[in-house]
C-alpha cells in the first residue's frame, strides 16, 4: 500500500506550504489544486466554479409539502454539487493508488480512510494566520485587519461545514487526525524537517 499523507488546515496556517515542503523532502507526489484542475477537465466546468463549489457546503433542497405527501423537487445545483464531490472522490482515490503522495484538503483523510493515510491537521492563532495571509496577498489587496479576520473566519467556517456535510465528522477534531500541528510563531521550514523524520 502506498504512503499517503493528508493535510487538513485552517486558512492562513501554512498547511499548503507544509504539504509542498513535505512532498519535496520525501520525494513523493503533491496534490492540491491539481484535484480541481482534473475535476474541471472531467466535468467541463470552469476551475473557478469548481473551486467555489468545493469551498461551500451544499444547500439542502427541501421538498414541497402538500397535505401529507412529500414531493421531490428537482434541484440542478444540488445535483451538480454531489456530482463534483463524486468526481473529487474518484480522482483522489486514483491519485492515492498511483504512488506515495501528499494530498491537501478535499476531505482526503475521509475519502482514503480505508487506505490508512497519515492524517495531519494544521492550525495557528489568528495573529499568525493574518500575518501569513498578508505576506502572500496580492500587492493590490487592501483589506483592513477586521476585513481580513472576517475573511479567514468565513473560509474556515465554510471548510468546516463542507467537511461535516460529506464526512459526518468534525473538521479539526483532534480525534480524527494522527498529528495536529500548531504553526503559531514557528518556522514551517524547520518544522517540516522534523515531520519528515516520522516517515
Amino acid at each position: 500500500m502506498n504512503k499517503i499523507i493528508t493535510i487538513g488546515r485552517e486558512f492562513g496556517s501554512g498547511g499548503r506550504e507544509i504539504g509542498r515542503r513535505l512532498s519535496d523532502a520525501l520525494g513523493i507526489a503533491y496534490y492540491d489544486q491539481e484535484v480541481i484542475v482534473e475535476i474541471a477537465k472531467r466535468t467541463k466546468l470552469s476551475e473557478q466554479y469548481v473551486h467555489q463549489i468545493m469551498e461551500h457546503r451544499p444547500v439542502t433542497p427541501f421538498p414541497i409539502h402538500f397535505g401529507c405527501s412529500f414531493y421531490h423537487v428537482p434541484n440542478p445545483a444540488w445535483d451538480q454539487n454531489l456530482a463534483i464531490y463524486r468526481e473529487q472522490r474518484d480522482i483522489i482515490l486514483e491519485m492515492a493508488q498511483k504512488s506515495d503522495c501528499v494530498i491537501v484538503g478535499r476531505c482526503a483523510d475521509y475519502i482514503l480512510r480505508d487506505q490508512n493515510p497519515f492524517r495531519l491537521f494544521v492550525y495557528a492563532d489568528m495573529e499568525s494566520k493574518m500575518r501569513r495571509c498578508r505576506e502572500k496577498a496580492p500587492k493590490d489587496e487592501k483589506l483592513s485587519d477586521k476585513e481580513l479576520r472576517q475573511k479567514i473566519q468565513q473560509i474556515d467556517k465554510n471548510r468546516s461545514q463542507y467537511y461535516a456535510f460529506y464526512t459526518d465528522q468534525s473538521w479539526g477534531n483532534k480525534l480524527n487526525y494522527d498529528l495536529c500541528i500548531n504553526t503559531t510563531h514557528t518556522s514551517i521550514k524547520d518544522m517540516v524537517a522534523t515531520i519528515a523524520r516520522l516517515f
